[in-house]
């Protein structure tokens, strides 16, 4: 049985999910990619966006919104699931806890197997790791003088 947004395998979705940054850009190849790899290809979501990393992805939370435990999500490359790391581990993690296998071609990841969850936690810690340095980077330059400070600094010692 199959609806517009799924292939059933079993009881299972196969659900698609292909992006491109900018409106320049051709989903073309994704779509290739996915349907080589076993998604109907119009049984995929898209996103063709262009702005910010704030920018909203509606292709991807329709996907979200409509996945159940047991569904599979194919992408063609881990990036595709964010813009940046923290994004693309919020989305693993959401995937995860939700019981949503996620296949990323290009990484081999495959998170129906003990290797890809593995991986996937792997990348997962990494990205924490990521965060919690950039956080500490922040929170020093927010410490230290600013230019104009430092120059103010200077031309008073040269006044002495």
């Amino acid at each position: 049985m199959s609806t517009a947004n799924e292939t059933m395998v079993g009881m299972t979705a196969i659900l698609g999910y292909a992006r491109v940054s900018t409106t320049g850009q051709d989903l073309d190849a994704q779509l290739a990619a996915l349907t080589a790899a076993g998604v109907d290809a119009d049984r995929v979501f898209t996103d063709k966006l262009s702005g910010s990393a704030s920018t909203a992805r509606p292709g991807l939370a329709s996907m979200l919104d409509y996945a159940r435990a047991g569904d599979t999500v194919v992408v063609t490359a881990i990036d595709r699931l964010g813009r940046s790391v923290a994004e693309v581990t919020r989305t693993i993690a959401d995937l995860r806890e939700r019981r949503i296998i996620l296949r990323a071609l290009r990484e081999g990841i495959d998170t129906a197997t003990p290797t890809g969850r593995a991986v996937a936690a792997i990348m997962a810690t990494l990205a924490e790791l990521e965060l919690e340095l950039g956080r500490e980077r922040r929170a020093v330059s927010r410490q230290a003088p600013t230019c104009t400070e430092l120059a103010g600094h200077q031309a008073t010692q040269a006044d002495r």
